[in-house]
């Protein structure tokens, strides 16, 4: 793994400056990745242990009431904390005091995929590691859709026009991560050099008409 870094120009709002050097265990597992059994998401697929987060989560989005001329509010990702609300539990108003109001939308999970290994190891070794929150208006309320810590899938949400905010990713979840990716990065292979032969050296004069 290098630290050469990676800059992405337009209308990403995220800009990963380097990939950082870390240690990671590979030999022991961490606590609750070994402890994991299989457990199933919220639309009842599997999913193998240690891909999925040790804890639930959920997600904070706030609405701003703007006093402009052509938009009447602002709809934002504010957070995403351990969700302690019972299985089932809907969103509820969290903050309202007239101008600002925050909703909690209770019940997701970060599931962790080996071929975003690399994007995983970019964001945890940010200056500002993110939980990326793709989010859509409906019912005039912006309702989280999907939640990544992958770098490089924000990055491909954002490239197809979706609505993408990344707000902090919970410090006790890094280690979870780091050893996830750890284990399933895969470097791309350096392509061999090939020199040229005299086979080469023939086209090249042919070519030139010095022969």
């Amino acid at each position: 793994m290098t630290k050469e870094g990676v800059r992405r120009q337009g209308k990403h709002c995220y800009q990963i400056n380097y990939l950082g050097v870390f240690s990671v265990a590979r030999r022991r597992r961490l606590a609750h990745n070994a402890g994991m059994a299989e457990s199933r998401d919220t639309v009842g697929n599997t999913t193998p242990a240690g891909n999925l987060a040790p804890y639930p989560v959920a997600v904070i989005m706030e609405r701003v009431k703007l006093d402009h001329r052509w938009a009447s509010e602002r709809w934002e990702a504010k957070g995403v904390v351990r969700d302690v609300m019972p299985a089932g539990s809907g969103e509820r108003v969290i903050v309202s005091d007239g101008k600002i109001t925050q909703i909690l939308f209770p019940g997701f999970v970060i599931k962790l995929h080996p071929d975003e290994a690399e994007g995983y190891l970019y964001n945890i070794t940010s200056p500002q590691p993110k939980v990326f929150v793709m989010w859509r208006m409906r019912d005039e309320v912006a309702r989280p859709e999907r939640l990544s810590v992958s770098y490089h899938e924000g990055a491909r949400w954002m490239d197809a026009e979706e609505t993408v905010g990344g707000v902090a990713l919970p410090p006790d979840l890094v280690p979870w991560i780091a050893e996830f990716g750890a284990v399933h990065y895969k470097p791309e292979e350096k392509k061999k050099k090939r020199y040229a032969s005299s086979r080469d050296k023939g086209v090249a004069s042919h070519r030139d008409g010095t022969s």
